[in-house]
């Protein structure tokens, strides 16, 4: 684990995926009594996104679960990859890597919690979040300040520009 002043991501990345709860949010959701969910999203996680896809840098999100905010969300910020209810997020993630081309080592997988593991050790470069648990921040390359939710899906792709000096 290193921090991300100290960051060497790969000079080619062109795939950055993300999970969704824990990572874009605060890992919290929230369900009224009619059983409509919703969940919050940050501004400025969103012009990361955007800061990552005007660098020719693909983005994908994986989730577990399945989110009408998430779609709508990911639609708003044009992010074409959007795979939710997924069991195997590394079979997923493949299918990607593939329909773009590319090799596994130039990906990057940012994640926060246990499910994440396998993808996280199979990405080319792997983030955890500041809120991940410890067992998936010991096997990253990369622990962001900023928690999910809280700035660091901006940090991520911050990170990543500045250490390919792209900014």
């Amino acid at each position: 684990m290193i921090a991300a002043d100290d960051v060497q991501c790969p000079a080619d990345l062109k795939l950055v995926g993300f999970d969704v709860d824990g990572v874009f949010t605060d890992g919290r959701f929230y369900l009224s009594d009619d059983g409509i969910e919703s969940k919050a999203f940050s501004t400025q996680d969103g012009f990361g996104i955007r800061q990552l896809l005007n660098a020719d840098i693909a983005v994908a999100v994986i989730s577990g679960r399945q989110s009408v905010a998430v779609e709508r969300r990911m639609t708003e910020l044009g992010v074409q990859h959007v795979v939710q209810g997924c069991r195997d997020k590394v079979a997923a993630f493949d299918e990607i890597v593939s329909l773009l081309g590319l090799s596994i080592d130039q990906t990057a997988f940012v994640g926060d919690d246990v499910p994440d593991l396998p993808l996280l050790r199979h990405a080319g470069f792997a983030i955890a979040v500041a809120n991940a648990v410890a067992a998936v921040k010991a096997e990253c390359h990369l622990v962001t300040a900023a928690s999910g939710g809280a700035g660091a899906v901006r940090e991520v792709s911050e990170v990543i520009l500045k250490a390919m000096n792209r900014t």
